[in-house]
């Protein structure tokens, strides 16, 4: 069954980026992909979401209404994308900027302070990499090695050297899953 993400947050918090990586990531990882990105009316500090879908097999649409895992990084995205998430599905939270909580009980929710967490990495930029090591973590979806791979397409040249503090973002949201799980 394919995973079919959400990620949603204000524009210039990462939100197209991390949907590009689990995309590109798929394509190296020889699955089907799909990536649909959605602007509000300003790029940064806009609202900004984007669908990816990962899949074993060929993707027949990029649209998502009911994902399956939904990335959330600030109230409104909290508010428009939770009640969304199909039964059984999964909602990453980043606790730092979303004051609200989930009273759902058929799904996972993990719940992660990643902007802190960020902050103490030295680059408040990398929480959306604090999330995507959670959620890599927990769904296997697509490699991390790939993840770190496709850094090299979704950042310009003049970006490479964020290279490791993304990957040490990476690393430290996946080590966070075991205490981040409601």
């Amino acid at each position: 069954m394919p995973e079919e993400i959400i990620i949603a947050g204000f524009g210039g918090q990462g939100v197209m980026s991390l949907g590009q990586l689990i995309a590109y990531a798929g394509m190296l990882d020889g699955k089907g992909v799909t990536w649909l990105p959605s602007y509000g009316p300003e790029q940064r500090g806009g609202t900004a979401n984007c669908a990816v879908v990962v899949s074993n097999e060929a993707v027949g649409s990029p649209l998502v209404t009911w994902p399956s895992t939904a990335i959330v990084l600030n109230n409104p995205s909290f508010d428009k994308f939770e009640p969304r998430v199909r039964p059984g599905g999964l909602l990453i939270v980043n606790t730092t900027l979303v004051t609200k909580t989930s009273e759902r009980k058929d799904i996972k929710i993990i719940e992660i302070s990643a902007s802190d967490i960020a902050n103490d990495l030295g680059n408040s930029r990398v929480a959306n990499m604090i999330l995507l090591g959670a959620f890599l973590e927990h769904t296997k979806i697509v490699s991390t090695d790939s993840v770190i791979e496709s850094l090299k397409k979704v950042f310009s040249k003049d970006k490479h050297h964020l290279i490791e503090v993304n990957k040490q973002a990476l690393t430290k949201g996946a080590s966070l899953l075991g205490v981040a799980i409601t």
